[in-house]
């Protein structure tokens, strides 16, 4: 059921008033632009999860433990791995310019970067 119009004017007073109060924790709870889904992991994954559960049934069926905690642990792994977000391209990019311009930073004036006073 959709929101009235009411009750969306009030849904944004309240993200406005939560990104003035504590920008930080509402971006951390936004959706984040600069991360997507990758369908290889996703793909990758499942068929990792579907592998795990095998595995777990074989070693049920065979009783033996160490097959069926290896099917567990694949299984766990391919869930994890198919919920993975990756980093979009775009925001690879930039970090990497941001880490730059950090580093120069640090090389070129090495007394403010550890919070001292420039000598000379």
């Amino acid at each position: 059921m959709p929101l009235s119009e009411h009750e969306q004017k009030l849904l944004e007073q309240l993200e406005k008033q939560l990104h003035e109060d504590d920008p930080k924790f509402a971006n951390s709870m936004g959706s984040d632009p600069g991360r997507s889904w990758s369908t290889r992991h996703v793909v990758i994954g499942v068929l990792c999860a579907l592998a795990g559960v095998f595995l777990l049934l074989v070693g049920v069926t065979l009783q033996n433990i160490f097959v069926g905690v290896l099917g567990f642990v694949v299984m766990g792994g391919g869930v994890y791995f198919a919920t993975m977000r990756r980093l979009a391209r775009q925001g690879r990019i930039q970090g990497r310019r941001e880490a730059r311009q950090a580093t120069e930073f640090v090389h070129e004036q090495p007394g403010r970067a550890l919070g001292r006073a420039p000598q000379g």
